[in-house]
C-alpha cells in the first residue's frame, strides 16, 4: 500500500439519531478538508453535528496514530450514513384513538467515515436541499429586512408631523 493510497476509518454505531438527519450533516461536509469540516460541524447548529464532529475527530486521531497521517493534510475521502435496527430494541407505545395503540420508531444509525491525505478526485455534488448553515442567522436577516422598512416608514411620518403644515400664503389670507 502506498502512501497516496492510505486512509484512515472510524465507525460510529447505534447512534439515536435518524439517518435522514445525520445524512444532511454528512452531505455537507463530504469531500472538504477535514479542517474546513470540523469548522463548520463546531459552529452549525444542528443538533446532528455534534455526533459527527466526534467521530471527524476520532478519524483524524486513527490516522495520526496508527498511519502516521499529517493531520493538517486530511481530506474527508468517504461519509456514509446507514439504518440501523429499526424498533426492536427502543419500543414505546403511542396511544391513538379508542384506545389503541401504535408502536413508535425510534430510529437508530451506523456512521463510517474514511479520512485520506489525497484529495478527492470527483468534485463534490451540490445536493439539494436544506444546508447545515446557521439557522438563526437566516431568521435574523429576514426578520430585519421589514422592521429597517418599518423604521423608516415610521421615522418619516414622525418628520412630517413635527413639521409644520405648509401654510397659506399671505395674499390668500388677505383677500379672504
Amino acid at each position: 500500500m502506498n502512501e497516496s493510497s492510505q486512509q484512515a476509518v472510524a465507525h460510529l454505531r447505534f447512534v439515536r439519531t435518524a439517518p435522514r438527519k445525520l445524512r444532511r450533516v454528512a452531505d455537507a461536509i463530504r469531500g472538504k478538508s477535514v479542517r474546513e469540516a470540523l469548522v463548520l460541524l463546531k459552529f452549525s447548529e444542528v443538533f446532528a453535528a455534534e455526533p459527527i464532529e466526534k467521530l471527524v475527530r476520532s478519524a483524524v486521531a486513527n490516522a495520526g496514530n496508527n498511519h502516521n497521517m499529517n493531520a493538517d493534510d486530511l481530506y474527508i475521502a468517504h461519509i456514509a450514513v446507514d439504518g440501523g435496527p429499526g424498533g426492536r430494541f427502543t419500543k414505546r407505545l403511542d396511544p391513538r384513538a379508542q384506545g389503541r395503540a401504535a408502536f413508535k420508531r425510534k430510529r437508530l444509525s451506523h456512521v463510517t467515515v474514511i479520512v485520506s491525505e489525497a484529495k478527492p478526485a470527483t468534485p463534490r455534488k451540490k445536493l439539494a436541499g436544506a444546508s447545515v448553515q446557521a439557522a438563526r442567522t437566516a431568521r435574523r436577516a429576514a426578520a430585519e429586512a421589514p422592521a429597517k422598512s418599518r423604521r423608516k416608514r415610521a421615522a418619516s411620518r414622525k418628520r412630517a408631523a413635527a413639521s409644520p403644515a405648509p401654510s397659506e400664503s399671505p395674499t390668500e389670507s388677505t383677500q379672504a
